[in-house]
């Protein structure tokens, strides 16, 4: 049974780390239901925990490995009191900057979860991407704009920048809604749970120029790919397919097509 022995004062939230605290049971049971099997991760990190809404359902999985990384150093003292006995005496409490985290001391294959501070949500999936050696999945809580952005399909408005780099090698799918009210204070948005898992499949293109494509052509999403990418197309573009198309329209397949007729090797 797990045990909470004190609380923080009422008014004790920073603004300033997009902090609203999750009060709904049945989210918070949905959101660990969702983490799935935790015996298949070597290590799981939760990011923001705050007072350990989600924290404590995942404790009762009996995670071997689990690690708290909470940057207000007020709740990172408060899950130290209430919590450290499960978190090797709080030694797995980490009072940083998850952006900042260096990985090396984290045994793969990781599991990153939390109900993300929004400031930072976009943040934290660029973060698992470039950790993607070692994170093998990551399902937590997005302002609802943010997760559909994701989880997009090509073809749709939500489909970005954002949507290609994560599913170039994450496998994306939104879970469900949570509203306004299940957070302390309520935000002004919906949120989303999404989760996201590693996969292998390879990128048939050089991957800084398919970098540097794709990001061009969303600087300009509403206009054809002819005037998005015309500075990287060659003297003879007849034969160069989707140059009709808006970027939004493009697969990642599309782009990896494009970026070897544009950047012949």
């Amino acid at each position: 049974m797990l045990i909470i022995v004190a609380e923080m004062k009422a008014g004790a939230l920073k603004k300033s780390l997009g902090q609203h605290f999750l009060h709904d049971v049945e989210v918070q049971q949905k959101i660990a239901d969702a983490v799935g099997n935790i015996a298949e991760f070597a290590t799981i990190i939760e990011v923001g925990p705050g007072k350990g809404a989600l924290t404590f359902k995942v404790l009762e999985k009996q995670p071997k490995n689990y690690w708290l990384v909470e940057l207000d150093n007020r709740w990172a003292e408060w899950l130290r009191i209430n919590a450290g006995i499960y978190f090797n005496n709080g030694e797995r409490i980490l009072n940083e900057d998850f952006l900042n985290l260096d990985f090396k001391k984290f045994e793969a294959p990781i599991h990153i979860i939390g109900n993300f501070p929004y400031n930072i949500s976009s943040q934290i999936v660029f973060k698992a991407i470039e950790e993607r050696e070692k994170v093998t999945a990551l399902t937590g809580m997005f302002q609802k704009e943010v997760a559909l952005r994701i989880a997009a399909s090509p073809g749709t408005k939500d489909y970005g920048v954002l949507s290609i780099f994560t599913q170039l090698y994450f496998d994306c799918k939104y879970l469900f809604d949570v509203p306004p009210q299940c957070f302390t204070p309520p935000p002004k948005v919906m949120s989303g749970v999404i989760t996201i898992m590693r996969h292998h499949r390879k990128l048939n293109c050089d991957e800084a120029d398919f970098t540097k494509l794709v990001k061009q052509a969303f600087t300009m999403r509403r206009k054809t790919m002819r005037n998005c990418i015309r500075q990287f197309l060659p003297a003879d573009f007849s034969n160069i397919p989707f140059l009709d198309k808006r970027p939004e329209q493009l697969s990642i397949e599309d782009f990896s097509l494009l970026t070897n007729l544009c950047f012949p090797k």
